[in-house]
């Protein structure tokens, strides 16, 4: 993801956009599961929402992806049991230490879906990431 001072770009907010609405998903999904479905759940799981849900709140730039990775790191290392729930759209869009927890095969399934993304960027022409990303694993 291209981060500048600059007004981001159609291709670039779409992508954002896109990845909000998994981190999003994930929220709603994971608040219905223990430990955080509990009727009191403990202090640490409950700023563990809060922080997600400021994630989805904050504007994107280097913090918000710094404080994603942070997040994803998380959720492997204190909440191992909802991985099967984490997209892995969100591992690969915040980066870092994240990489980490995916295959290379899968790494390269996603680098290849950003340089298709950046090609549309350069030409200026039309570019769904969803529907590129489903082609890219077989899902059309």
């Amino acid at each position: 993801m291209s981060i500048s001072s600059s007004e981001p770009s159609i291709y670039d907010q779409e992508y954002y956009t896109y990845h909000l609405e998994l981190l999003a998903a994930f929220s709603a999904q994971i608040q219905q599961l223990p430990p955080f479905n509990a009727e009191f759940p403990n202090e640490e799981d409950q700023e563990f929402l809060v922080a997600l849900a400021q994630l989805q709140q904050q504007p994107q730039g280097v913090s918000f992806l710094e404080q994603g990775q942070i997040l994803m790191c998380r959720i492997v290392g204190t909440y191992p049991h909802l991985m099967p729930l984490l997209y892995r759209d969100l591992l690969w869009f915040f980066g870092g230490d994240c990489l980490h927890y995916m295959p290379d095969d899968e790494i390269a399934v996603f680098q290849q879906l950003d340089e298709q993304r950046e090609d549309a960027k350069q030409q200026q022409i039309p570019f769904s990431y969803k529907e590129a990303r489903a082609k890219s694993m077989g899902m059309h």
